[in-house]
């Protein structure tokens, strides 16, 4: 399988692609929570609201769960082996 790679680090999302990307999907599950903002933010005990999860996300790319592969309208986050596998089919 081919890949096109977007490096966030050097070309970050703004809040309004991150928004379009995420779609009608939980924002919540795009966040990383081994970045250090999500734990001095507590996020996981008190999530925050989409617009501010956006912001963030666009602001610090790392807070962004990696990697996001896609092919046609499925999508995977993170590292899901059995995920990617399916994906690839």
């Amino acid at each position: 399988m081919e890949l096109d790679e977007h490096d966030l680090g050097k070309e970050r999302l703004t809040a309004e692609q991150l928004d379009a990307l995420i779609g009608t999907r939980n924002h919540l599950d795009f966040l990383n929570p081994r970045n250090e903002l999500y734990r001095q933010r507590k996020m996981k005990e008190h999530p925050p609201a989409r617009d501010e999860a956006l912001k963030f996300m666009a602001q610090e790319p790392n807070l962004i769960r990696r990697p996001i592969v896609i092919r046609g309208e499925k999508m995977v986050l993170g590292f899901d082996e059995e995920g990617l596998r399916k994906l690839a089919k």
